[in-house]
């Protein structure tokens, strides 16, 4: 043994120690263990420990221990049933099998909380193909069931095909009621879903790993569209806005390295895009309303006995008209089917028969024609002359038609000629003066700008003249010359 320390480099007691261990089948350089004061009880800790599924607190046990006897100190105990615990998990853990997808097959969809537009929430709906993990969102202003499909059909012509299965929670939209666990299906999705030839499957309960891609997607997509301090994005004016950051997003996260694939989830979508199902060219557009055609020359439409302003863009296309909730927060749904699928194009309140609801922004150029408010256009030579004086012109000939007045042709042309003598500005301001005054008489207008125009007489001094008072006038006092008489007559 000292030889073999001496090989080591160690004490030979060591040695004795290993040798003595390999002897009795013992690990090699493995502390012996030694009685601890919780052996005994450890039976019991494990009982509690499974009674309350690894939940037992640990000074709850050491008090439980304490009645039965237990001597042991708070640590020990706390020691033990960490270990008694961590065995426990160990036998009860989940163990999860990866999930191997198709091409063509899974698309995952769900909702997130979307950013406040004028005080009224939005939805983000976030779809996830997952074997190119392609994402798409589409923001949405409520999650009823015309909304949903809506946003699938776009899914579908976005990716250029349908799959085999779509994959949600079980919503209203979708699942009905449970029966002995089981899922009844909603009558609407299940039309919807035969009429793009796809499947719609609910994900089981507290099974993370079959809709997990679809989760982080949503919580990457808020995290960076819904304004926040992290982010520093700034409120959105308008649900246009959204959109346009929905597409930002996209457009980033699809034409980058995913970290799985080590590829562009856009590439990979080129090569899945033939295993895809082909989109009809008809969205399936029951669940959206009402249909209703746009006249050519007014964008209004009629739905029950009231009528609704849509985008002038849509004269004469077709549009669904439908009614979303009860009571006064009621709105009216206008649905415009395109190229790229169903849109939303504008929603209203509820209109009274008699009492359209118009949106301002549907009539660009539009002026709302008002009884007695007239725009004076020059219909020959002098009138254009008298109206290109200036606001005060066109002022002083509404003022004056409705008073009434007489020969305004000779006035105006007075005007005009006025306005070449003494300027333009001049004769425009007169003219806005008699107009807010009511002067329309024969010289008026001459009377106001001559009044306008500040005459005073300017004495100026030059080398042959000089401002100051003369001394001639004292030169006579005394002599009895009239002298002051005929300076004061000069």
């Amino acid at each position: 043994m000292r030889a073999a320390a001496e090989l080591t480099g160690c004490s030979h007691h060591t040695v004795a120690g290993h040798v003595s261990a390999r002897d009795a089948g013992r690990p090699i350089a493995e502390p012996a263990p030694r009685p601890r004061a919780t052996d005994a009880f450890l039976p019991k800790i494990e009982e509690w420990v499974e009674a309350s599924k690894g939940r037992i607190r640990a000074d709850v046990a050491h008090g439980k221990l304490t009645a039965l006897g237990y001597a042991g100190s708070e640590r020990s105990t706390r020691r033990a049933v960490a270990q008694v615990k961590a065995a426990w998990r160990l036998g009860h853990v989940r163990v999860h099998r990866p999930w191997i997808t198709e091409p063509g097959m899974w698309l995952q969809y769900d909702f997130g909380d979307g950013p406040a537009i004028d005080g009224i929430k939005t939805i983000l709906f976030v779809a996830w193909l997952a074997f190119s993990r392609f994402r798409i969102v589409i923001p949405l202003r409520d999650r009823t069931a015309p909304s949903v499909y809506a946003a699938l059909d776009r899914c579908f012509r976005i990716l250029g095909g349908a799959p085999t299965y779509v994959l949600t929670d079980n919503e209203k939209t979708v699942t009905t009621a449970h029966v002995a666990g089981v899922p009844v299906r909603n009558r609407q999705t299940l039309d919807f879903a035969r009429h793009y030839g796809v499947t719609v499957l609910t994900c089981q309960p507290a099974d993370p790993a079959t809709k997990g891609g679809v989760e982080a997607s949503v919580k990457l997509a808020k995290a960076d569209i819904v304004p926040t301090e992290t982010n520093l994005r700034g409120e959105y004016a308008s649900f246009a806005e959204l959109e346009a950051a929905c597409q930002g997003f996209m457009d980033e996260v699809n034409h980058r390295e995913h970290r799985a694939t080590r590829r562009r989830p856009a590439d990979v979508l080129a090569e899945e895009a033939p295993r895809l199902h082909r989109v009809p060219d008809t969205a399936h557009t029951v669940a959206f309303g009402l249909a209703r055609t746009v006249p050519e020359n007014t964008p209004m439409v009629t739905y029950e006995n009231a009528q609704y302003s849509v985008p002038a863009h849509l004269l004469g296309a077709r549009v669904f008209v439908r009614a979303h909730g009860t009571g006064p927060g009621e709105q009216v749904v206008i649905v415009h089917h395109g190229p790229a699928g169903p849109v939303e194009v504008t929603r209203h309140g509820r209109a009274r028969p008699g009492s359209p609801a118009i949106a301002e922004e549907h009539f660009p150029g539009a002026r709302a024609k008002v009884p007695g408010d007239y725009t004076p256009r020059a219909r020959s030579a002098q009138e254009a002359e008298f109206l290109a004086i200036g606001a005060g012109a066109a002022a002083w000939l509404a003022e004056a038609a409705a008073a009434g007045t007489a020969r305004m042709n000779v006035k105006m042309a007075e005007a005009v000629a006025l306005a070449k003598i003494a300027g333009t500005a001049e004769v425009d301001k007169a003219l806005g003066d008699a107009a807010l005054d009511g002067r329309f008489a024969h010289g008026d207008l001459a009377s106001i700008l001559n009044a306008s125009i500040a005459r005073t007489t300017m004495h100026s001094a030059d080398e042959a003249r000089s401002l100051t008072q003369g001394t001639a006038a004292w030169a006579s006092l005394g002599t009895g010359t009239p002298t002051i008489a005929k300076e004061q007559d000069r």
